[in-house]
Protein backbone atom coordinates (compact mmCIF):
# COMPACT_ATOMS: atom_id res chain seq x y z
CA UNK A 1 0.00 0.00 0.00
CA UNK A 2 1.46 3.45 -0.95
CA UNK A 3 -0.21 6.79 -0.02
CA UNK A 4 1.57 10.14 -1.12
CA UNK A 5 0.50 13.96 -0.15
CA UNK A 6 0.09 16.66 2.43
CA UNK A 7 0.65 15.43 6.05
CA UNK A 8 -2.26 16.73 8.45
CA UNK A 9 -1.90 14.74 11.34
CA UNK A 10 -4.13 11.87 13.68
CA UNK A 11 -7.59 12.15 13.74
CA UNK A 12 -9.44 9.76 16.02
CA UNK A 13 -13.10 8.53 17.30
CA UNK A 14 -14.08 7.69 20.41
CA UNK A 15 -16.42 4.53 21.14
CA UNK A 16 -16.16 4.37 24.83
CA UNK A 17 -13.55 2.75 27.38
CA UNK A 18 -14.11 -0.65 26.40
CA UNK A 19 -12.82 -0.30 22.73
CA UNK A 20 -9.70 1.13 21.62
CA UNK A 21 -9.73 5.04 20.00
CA UNK A 22 -9.86 4.26 16.03
CA UNK A 23 -7.03 6.54 14.78
CA UNK A 24 -6.67 7.88 11.25
CA UNK A 25 -3.53 8.89 9.55
CA UNK A 26 -4.87 11.76 7.36
CA UNK A 27 -3.09 12.82 3.94
CA UNK A 28 -5.09 15.54 1.91
CA UNK A 29 -8.41 14.11 1.93
CA UNK A 30 -7.47 10.51 2.35
CA UNK A 31 -7.73 8.65 5.57
CA UNK A 32 -5.24 5.66 6.56
CA UNK A 33 -6.86 3.70 9.04
CA UNK A 34 -4.28 2.73 11.55
CA UNK A 35 -5.54 0.27 13.62
CA UNK A 36 -5.79 -2.42 11.17
CA UNK A 37 -1.78 -1.90 10.21
CA UNK A 38 -0.42 -2.21 14.16
CA UNK A 39 1.79 -5.08 13.74
CA UNK A 40 3.13 -3.83 10.05
CA UNK A 41 5.64 -2.05 8.86
CA UNK A 42 5.27 1.46 8.04
CA UNK A 43 7.38 4.21 6.45
CA UNK A 44 6.78 7.64 5.99
CA UNK A 45 9.32 9.15 3.25
CA UNK A 46 9.70 13.23 3.28
CA UNK A 47 9.40 13.95 0.02
CA UNK A 48 11.24 17.47 0.39
CA UNK A 49 8.93 20.03 -0.35
CA UNK A 50 6.38 22.00 2.95
CA UNK A 51 3.01 23.62 2.13
CA UNK A 52 0.55 25.57 4.61
CA UNK A 53 -2.01 23.51 5.93
CA UNK A 54 -4.39 26.54 5.40
CA UNK A 55 -3.60 28.30 2.08
CA UNK A 56 -1.40 25.91 0.29
CA UNK A 57 1.45 28.30 0.20
CA UNK A 58 5.11 26.72 -0.75
CA UNK A 59 7.34 27.42 2.48
CA UNK A 60 10.78 26.49 3.56
CA UNK A 61 9.49 26.38 7.34
CA UNK A 62 6.44 25.83 9.43
CA UNK A 63 4.87 27.72 11.93
CA UNK A 64 2.53 25.49 14.82
CA UNK A 65 2.57 22.86 13.17
CA UNK A 66 2.10 23.49 9.73
CA UNK A 67 1.35 27.33 9.47
CA UNK A 68 3.21 29.41 6.44
CA UNK A 69 4.39 32.38 8.57
CA UNK A 70 1.82 34.72 7.09
CA UNK A 71 -1.28 32.91 8.37
CA UNK A 72 0.37 31.96 11.64
CA UNK A 73 0.75 35.82 12.07
CA UNK A 74 -3.37 36.53 10.72
CA UNK A 75 -5.20 33.58 11.35
CA UNK A 76 -7.28 33.69 14.91
CA UNK A 77 -6.55 30.32 15.57
CA UNK A 78 -3.08 31.40 15.74
CA UNK A 79 -3.37 33.94 17.87
CA UNK A 80 -1.48 33.97 21.15
CA UNK A 81 -4.65 33.43 23.34
CA UNK A 82 -5.09 30.58 22.03
CA UNK A 83 -2.61 29.06 24.18
CA UNK A 84 -3.18 31.22 26.69
CA UNK A 85 -7.26 31.82 27.07
CA UNK A 86 -6.57 34.01 30.05
CA UNK A 87 -4.99 36.82 27.65
CA UNK A 88 -8.35 36.69 25.56
CA UNK A 89 -8.92 40.00 23.88
CA UNK A 90 -12.00 39.84 22.13
CA UNK A 91 -13.95 42.42 24.27
CA UNK A 92 -10.81 44.90 23.24
CA UNK A 93 -12.27 44.60 19.84
CA UNK A 94 -8.26 43.37 18.55
CA UNK A 95 -9.93 39.47 18.07
CA UNK A 96 -8.09 38.85 14.71
CA UNK A 97 -11.60 37.43 13.63
CA UNK A 98 -14.48 38.54 15.55
CA UNK A 99 -16.51 35.84 13.92
CA UNK A 100 -14.10 32.95 15.08
CA UNK A 101 -14.05 34.54 18.42
CA UNK A 102 -17.68 34.14 18.44
CA UNK A 103 -18.03 30.15 17.50
CA UNK A 104 -14.79 29.26 18.89
CA UNK A 105 -14.17 31.51 22.33
CA UNK A 106 -17.62 33.00 23.34
CA UNK A 107 -18.94 29.57 23.99
CA UNK A 108 -19.14 27.43 26.72
CA UNK A 109 -15.65 25.62 28.10
CA UNK A 110 -14.76 22.78 30.13
CA UNK A 111 -12.16 22.95 33.21
CA UNK A 112 -11.15 19.49 33.49
CA UNK A 113 -8.91 17.04 35.39
CA UNK A 114 -6.96 14.56 33.17
CA UNK A 115 -4.35 11.69 33.49
CA UNK A 116 -1.75 11.52 31.02
CA UNK A 117 1.37 11.43 33.02
CA UNK A 118 -0.08 12.61 35.71
CA UNK A 119 -2.93 14.17 36.70
CA UNK A 120 -3.03 17.97 34.55
CA UNK A 121 -5.89 20.58 34.58
CA UNK A 122 -6.87 21.63 31.13
CA UNK A 123 -9.54 23.31 29.25
CA UNK A 124 -12.07 22.55 26.33
CA UNK A 125 -14.79 23.88 23.84
CA UNK A 126 -17.69 21.87 25.32
CA UNK A 127 -18.26 18.88 22.77
CA UNK A 128 -14.54 19.07 22.22
CA UNK A 129 -13.99 17.12 25.26
CA UNK A 130 -13.07 13.82 23.89
CA UNK A 131 -11.19 14.94 21.02
CA UNK A 132 -8.73 17.17 23.39
CA UNK A 133 -8.34 14.79 25.80
CA UNK A 134 -7.40 11.59 23.64
CA UNK A 135 -5.22 14.27 21.48
CA UNK A 136 -3.14 14.62 24.75
CA UNK A 137 -2.91 11.09 25.82
CA UNK A 138 -4.81 10.96 28.50
CA UNK A 139 -6.42 7.13 29.80
CA UNK A 140 -8.92 9.03 32.46
CA UNK A 141 -10.86 12.77 32.28
CA UNK A 142 -13.79 14.16 33.68
CA UNK A 143 -15.06 18.10 33.53
CA UNK A 144 -14.80 19.68 36.68
CA UNK A 145 -16.37 22.91 35.44
CA UNK A 146 -18.27 24.50 32.56
CA UNK A 147 -17.59 28.35 32.30
CA UNK A 148 -19.67 30.64 29.64
CA UNK A 149 -16.30 31.67 27.93
CA UNK A 150 -13.08 30.64 26.88
CA UNK A 151 -11.39 33.43 28.87
CA UNK A 152 -13.14 32.59 31.78
CA UNK A 153 -12.10 28.68 31.61
CA UNK A 154 -8.31 30.13 31.23
CA UNK A 155 -8.18 32.22 33.89
CA UNK A 156 -9.43 29.49 36.39
CA UNK A 157 -7.06 26.91 34.89
CA UNK A 158 -4.11 29.55 35.33
CA UNK A 159 -5.58 29.38 39.14
CA UNK A 160 -5.65 25.87 39.57
CA UNK A 161 -2.26 25.35 37.82
CA UNK A 162 -0.40 26.58 41.07
CA UNK A 163 -1.80 23.46 42.54
CA UNK A 164 -2.04 20.91 39.70
CA UNK A 165 0.58 20.95 36.63
CA UNK A 166 -1.11 22.09 33.42
CA UNK A 167 1.42 20.06 31.19
CA UNK A 168 1.67 16.64 29.84
CA UNK A 169 5.35 14.89 30.73
CA UNK A 170 5.00 13.07 26.66
CA UNK A 171 7.77 10.69 27.54
CA UNK A 172 6.26 9.28 30.66
CA UNK A 173 2.31 9.08 28.96
CA UNK A 174 3.96 7.35 25.87
CA UNK A 175 5.23 4.90 28.31
CA UNK A 176 2.37 4.51 30.50
CA UNK A 177 4.08 5.40 33.39
CA UNK A 178 0.84 6.58 35.06
CA UNK A 179 -0.13 6.38 38.65
CA UNK A 180 -3.41 5.58 39.89
CA UNK A 181 -5.32 8.65 40.41
CA UNK A 182 -9.14 8.83 41.93
CA UNK A 183 -10.75 11.65 39.93
CA UNK A 184 -13.58 12.00 41.76
CA UNK A 185 -11.59 12.10 45.22
CA UNK A 186 -9.32 14.78 43.73
CA UNK A 187 -12.13 16.45 42.35
CA UNK A 188 -13.66 17.56 45.72
CA UNK A 189 -9.63 18.78 47.02
CA UNK A 190 -9.67 20.63 44.10
CA UNK A 191 -12.89 22.58 44.18
CA UNK A 192 -11.75 24.14 47.89
CA UNK A 193 -9.34 25.73 45.58
CA UNK A 194 -12.13 27.22 43.28
CA UNK A 195 -12.19 30.93 43.87
CA UNK A 196 -15.37 32.15 44.92
CA UNK A 197 -16.75 34.09 41.79
CA UNK A 198 -16.23 30.59 39.68
CA UNK A 199 -17.80 28.30 42.66
CA UNK A 200 -21.24 28.10 40.67
CA UNK A 201 -19.66 27.02 37.71
CA UNK A 202 -18.71 23.72 39.53
CA UNK A 203 -19.60 20.32 37.40
CA UNK A 204 -20.38 17.22 38.77
CA UNK A 205 -20.22 13.91 36.55
CA UNK A 206 -21.27 10.83 38.81
CA UNK A 207 -17.77 8.74 36.72
CA UNK A 208 -14.72 9.98 35.00
CA UNK A 209 -14.23 8.79 31.53
CA UNK A 210 -11.77 6.36 30.65
CA UNK A 211 -9.94 6.02 27.55
CA UNK A 212 -7.98 2.93 25.48
CA UNK A 213 -5.32 3.37 23.22
CA UNK A 214 -4.44 0.79 20.00
CA UNK A 215 -1.30 -0.11 21.62
CA UNK A 216 0.47 -3.84 21.18
CA UNK A 217 3.46 -3.31 23.25
CA UNK A 218 5.13 -0.84 25.34
CA UNK A 219 8.52 0.87 24.63
CA UNK A 220 11.24 0.56 27.54
CA UNK A 221 13.32 3.39 26.02
CA UNK A 222 11.49 6.92 24.04
CA UNK A 223 13.56 7.68 20.85
CA UNK A 224 12.25 10.69 19.26
CA UNK A 225 11.99 10.42 15.02
CA UNK A 226 11.63 13.60 12.61
CA UNK A 227 11.98 14.02 8.97
CA UNK A 228 14.16 17.32 9.60
CA UNK A 229 16.62 15.05 10.98
CA UNK A 230 16.01 11.88 8.53
CA UNK A 231 14.87 11.09 4.90
CA UNK A 232 12.46 8.43 6.38
CA UNK A 233 10.77 7.23 9.43
CA UNK A 234 10.48 3.02 9.48
CA UNK A 235 9.51 0.43 11.55
CA UNK A 236 6.75 -2.73 13.32
CA UNK A 237 3.79 0.02 13.83
CA UNK A 238 2.71 -1.04 17.82
CA UNK A 239 1.24 1.43 18.71
CA UNK A 240 -0.66 4.87 18.54
CA UNK A 241 -1.09 7.29 21.31
CA UNK A 242 -1.96 11.04 21.45
CA UNK A 243 -0.78 12.70 18.05
CA UNK A 244 2.43 10.00 18.20
CA UNK A 245 3.00 7.05 16.24
CA UNK A 246 4.80 4.16 17.96
CA UNK A 247 7.61 1.63 15.71
CA UNK A 248 8.97 -0.61 17.33
CA UNK A 249 12.20 1.83 16.75
CA UNK A 250 10.86 4.92 17.89
CA UNK A 251 8.05 7.63 18.23
CA UNK A 252 6.72 10.43 15.40
CA UNK A 253 4.63 13.43 16.07
CA UNK A 254 2.58 13.52 13.30
CA UNK A 255 1.43 17.05 14.02
CA UNK A 256 4.52 18.59 14.64
CA UNK A 257 5.14 17.43 10.66
CA UNK A 258 1.66 19.07 9.37
CA UNK A 259 2.24 20.19 5.84
CA UNK A 260 5.05 18.30 5.51
CA UNK A 261 5.07 15.95 1.75
CA UNK A 262 5.06 12.61 2.43
CA UNK A 263 5.13 9.13 1.05
CA UNK A 264 3.35 6.59 3.32
CA UNK A 265 4.25 2.70 2.44
CA UNK A 266 3.30 -0.12 4.30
Amino acid sequence: MELQGLLHGLTHSYHGKDQPVDYYLQINEDKLPLNELLGSELTISFLGQKNCIACGRKTNKTFNNGYCYPCFTKLPENDLCIVKPHECHFDQGTCRDASFGETHCMIPHYVYLALSSDVKVGLTRKNNQFKRWVDQGAIRAIPIAEVPTRRMAGELEVHLSQFLPDKTNWRKMLKGDVKEVDLLALRDEVYAHFPEPFKPFQYREDEWVDITYPILESLDKINSMTLDKQESVSGKLIGVKAQYLIFDTGVFHTRKHAGYQVKITA
